[in-house]
């Protein structure tokens, strides 16, 4: 596949690896980072929600796994870590407790799944333990008065009978470590993944002019009609369809071109949904409008004049800030227009009767 190069195919200087730009996250960043990982993985979830902070009963991100209005909606949680070491048994076993009381009291179901991620991941000990829910069932009540006790309410916690025969019969299982470089590396496909960690944009496939419909496309229709009227305008012959220009007049060739440009702006749309937060491609297109509206409502001969002016216009736009610019070329600048057009943003003949 060949490929535009652009300002971003050489990088200057070391870059920071990603694995380690996240151990200098804050916490609430590694928070929505996680949150943002888990928007990718929809398809196993019905909804993905962000507790983190105090009150959140140790619950960070929640991941519902169905309807959270059911009584027993199954879900799972992921509990966000952000230390500058690996977790070590002592930093989490208030967070086991607070699962093992809240569930125990019903304020929530016991989770499918319980995950710690942590940019320094799970100390050896900590990993161990979640080996092995035995061992770590057992070092939890052992630790209960140290660690656990006095860090779930502002009431100290016992283990009374009850709550102790809960505990020895829950399930630890559930609780497990996922691995940083795999969060990184799914993430890549999310579109804020390159405002984290930078790195430049991917190259921008060239579009097969070939593939483009002969025919004109039911999303096409409100610009085309547009470039008809403003042939018409000039020509004073009424084009009521795109086969009615003639062949051997200029219209037909910049008609050719309109759609071809029209087609390069609807790729760079797609491309920058695929690599870029959303805002991004209306960004790009709303400077190309700022630009270009005063000569839009500029006096023209007719239509078609004014296409061309405007088209001129876009061309010549400097666009200095957008990440965009590095892969754009000059056909976007003018399917941009067209765009507009389509989007009933600006028109080239106003009055359509």
């Amino acid at each position: 596949m060949t490929t535009f190069i652009s300002s971003h195919t050489v990088n200057f200087g070391k870059r920071i690896l990603p694995i380690k730009m996240v151990e200098i996250f804050s916490a609430e960043d590694w928070e929505t980072f996680i949150e943002e990982w888990l928007d990718l993985k929809k398809k196993n979830y019905v909804e993905i929600e962000r507790l983190g902070g105090a009150g959140d009963k140790g619950r960070d991100v929640i991941a519902y796994i169905n309807n959270k209005t059911l009584k027993n909606y199954q879900w799972e949680c992921f509990q966000c870590k952000h230390y500058d070491k690996s977790l070590q048994p002592t930093q989490v076993y208030s967070e086991f407790a607070k699962i093992l009381y809240y569930t125990f009291n019903k304020e929530f179901p016991i989770p499918k799944k319980y995950f710690f991620v942590a940019p320094k991941g799970c100390g050896t000990t900590l990993s161990k333990y979640l080996q092995e829910p035995e061992t770590l069932k057992n070092k939890i009540i052992d630790n209960w008065d140290s660690y656990c006790k006095n860090t779930i309410t502002n009431i100290p916690v016992v283990l009374d009978k009850d709550f102790l025969d809960y505990i020895n019969k829950f399930d630890f299982s559930i609780f497990s470590k996922i691995h940083v470089k795999d969060i990184i590396e799914e993430h890549r496909s999310h579109p804020n993944h390159l405002t984290w960690f930078g790195g430049g944009l991917p190259e921008r496939p060239k579009l097969n002019e070939g593939d483009i419909p002969a025919s004109v496309q039911a999303s096409e229709t409100i610009y085309i009609k547009q470039l008809l009227l403003a042939y018409s305008s000039e020509s004073k012959i009424n084009f009521s369809n795109p086969e009615e220009i003639p062949s051997d007049a200029n219209y037909l060739n910049h008609f050719k071109r309109s759609r071809i440009n029209f087609h390069y702006a609807e790729q760079l749309r797609n491309f920058s949904r695929d690599s870029l937060p959303p805002e991004t491609f209306n960004d790009f297109q709303n400077e190309i409008y700022a630009g270009i509206i005063d000569t839009v409502e500029e006096n023209h001969e007719n239509g078609y004049l004014k296409v061309k002016k405007v088209e001129e216009e876009a061309k010549r736009l400097q666009i200095t800030a957008n990440p965009l610019k590095d892969v754009s070329i000059v056909n976007d600048r003018s399917g941009i227009c067209h765009q507009l057009v389509n989007n009933e943003r600006i028109k080239w003949i106003d009055d359509e009767k």
